[in-house]
């Protein structure tokens, strides 16, 4: 929409006081979203909002910008992405999934800003850890699976509901036969579990999750090293698990000790392994299914929180393999 086009004359003004620099001072970002969304005008100035177009628009358009005032007079930020998803849902006339997600908070070291899910598959993913002793969540890159299962993994264990954070996933890559690798150990194995680290140090000061490492209080290790154990009391994160094959992804469910929890993540579209090999995190949807206690969380590409060209991506990926791959592979 241009400037000069003529809007009907449908107009509503909202007073928002001193949070108007908040949300509309920042290079105009957030009211050229809600004009582009709603094709609608909105005029920022002296405290006062002003929205002009169809009556309809105009109607989500007040909706959206009250709904964000809201947000900010509680304390807490706006981001472009938070107004997206404001559009996007009150759009669709689902103000409260808005609310519900707004109201979710996963609370990690009180020096780290408390993470919030981006969307209603997040929040609907955060309900099922919280009420389930194993969950799988299955979908594509960017849609906050690992880091989400992390920020509740920290928060269980600073609310000591468990003992221990046990971090995992297979070195696919280097096949798991480290040895043939130069340097020690921890040299072989850490290149493959860098993500894990740098989502931690997002949520948990860096010298606190050295302590905590020293103690033995977060463990982050190749799968192979899960073998012969029982987990008790701990919050245990299987990532990247389309790499696991069915021996391995059953070795690891079968871990799982008392008063102990597992997220295992993975994309079913990224599978690493050799030509031949079924990977477990497929066939364990056929198995374990249905079973109490058990979730399977599924995300798709509107759920993608990356940069906009990510979900375009990832449908277009979506598209091809619904295309070319046989039903069993999906």
């Amino acid at each position: 929409m241009t400037r000069e086009q003529v809007l009907p004359e449908h107009k509503v003004s909202l007073s928002i006081g001193e949070e108007i620099q908040q949300l509309f001072g920042r290079k105009d970002e957030i009211r050229k979203l809600i004009e582009e969304a709603l094709q609608v005008k909105l005029v920022a100035r002296d405290g006062l909002v002003s929205i002009q177009g169809e009556a309809s628009d105009v109607a989500v358009g007040e909706q959206v910008v009250s709904e964000l005032i809201s947000v900010l007079t509680r304390g807490e930020r706006v981001t472009p992405q938070d107004v997206k998803l404001a559009l996007r849902l009150f759009i669709k006339q689902e103000k409260e999934e808005f609310r519900q997600i707004q109201g979710e908070i996963i609370e990690v070291s009180p020096k780290k800003r408390p993470v919030r899910p981006k969307g209603p598959g997040q929040r609907i993913y955060i309900e099922a850890v919280r009420h389930h002793d194993i969950v799988f969540a299955i979908g594509p890159a960017g849609t906050g699976k690992t880091y989400l299962a992390m920020a509740m993994a920290v928060s269980a264990l600073l609310r000591h509901e468990v003992n221990r954070i046990i971090l995992t996933r297979p070195a696919v890559e280097a096949g798991e036969k480290l040895g043939f690798l130069p340097g020690t150990l921890y040299d072989k194995i850490n290149p493959y579990l860098r993500p894990l680290y740098d989502a931690l140090y997002d949520m948990v000061e860096m010298e606190r999750v050295t302590r905590m490492i020293e103690m033995g209080t977060i463990e982050i290790a190749p799968l192979a090293f899960m073998r012969g154990r029982t987990l008790n009391d701990a919050f245990i994160v299987l990532d990247e698990a389309q790499n696991t094959t069915s021996e391995q992804m059953k070795m690891f469910l079968t871990r799982l000790g008392f008063g102990s929890k597992a997220v295992i993540t993975g994309d079913i579209t990224q599978v690493d392994l050799p030509t031949g090999r079924l990977s477990g995190l497929i066939e364990v949807q056929r198995i374990l299914k249905g079973v109490e206690g058990i979730n399977f969380a599924y995300f798709g590409e509107e759920d993608v929180v990356r940069h906009e060209l990510v979900q375009q991506i990832v449908r277009a990926y979506e598209a091809y393999q619904a295309a070319t791959l046989p039903a069993e592979g999906r």
